[in-house]
């Protein structure tokens, strides 16, 4: 797997798609068995990044490969891949209705099939805003995450979204914004989500992970 390649193209992706603007937002990966983490470079529009630029660190921020100064949220990536075994990609991002519902603080329920199955647990927001790149922005994101979600949001910044690899991080961060919107709809024409039952969101999670698709 070429991974500095997988990070070029994942940039362009997230840029194309809305779910950043201009230089901000960052992406990382894990190579599951060196365990090296592959980022963005910092402050570098997406459509001129190589995969030149690509910096590569060990799982605490160590460059061990690269000449470019890796994201300033280099710390918030490869403090998810400590404490989460099961994720090998992190998306960062800046997207419009996941990010009002940042600077509101507040969390955003499960109230839509697609997010119950995919996004797994509420997406909860940090307490309060902390400096980008700080270890206080990182503890407060593993916090947020928590065992199971797979997106949370960083108060008063964007959002964080993960996956067991880039195609299922960018999956978490499509439905978050997704989720996001429509709450953000039925809050405006004065309605309430009508909620799913704790029991069915089991039962769908367990459906998706055993039964859905083609085994």
């Amino acid at each position: 797997m070429n991974y500095k390649k997988l990070i070029v193209e994942s940039g362009l992706r997230m840029a194309e798609s809305g779910l950043t603007v201009s230089t901000y937002g960052n992406i990382s990966v894990r190579d599951p068995e060196t365990q090296l983490v592959y980022l963005t470079p910092s402050g570098m529009p997406y459509n001129t990044i190589g995969e030149e630029d690509i910096v590569v660190t060990d799982l605490f921020g160590n460059i061990v490969d690269g000449h470019r100064k890796p994201t300033v949220e280099t710390p918030m990536h490869t403090a998810v891949f400590r404490a989460r075994e099961d994720i090998n990609a992190v998306i960062h991002t800046h997207a419009l209705y996941s990010t009002v519902f940042a600077a509101k603080g507040e969390d955003i329920p499960m109230i839509i099939d697609e997010a119950a199955q995919l996004l797994c647990d509420v997406v909860r927001c940090t307490p309060k805003h902390e400096i980008p790149g700080s270890d206080a922005l990182s503890d407060a994101a593993i916090a947020a995450l928590g065992k199971k979600a797979m997106a949370c949001l960083l108060n008063s910044h964007g959002a964080l979204c993960v996956g067991r690899d880039m195609e299922g991080a960018f999956t978490s961060a499509t439905i978050l914004e997704m989720t996001a919107q429509i709450l953000y709809m039925v809050e405006a024409s004065h309605g309430t989500p009508c909620g799913i039952p704790d029991e069915e969101v089991q039962f769908m999670q367990d459906f998706v992970k055993n039964s859905y698709g083609q085994r």
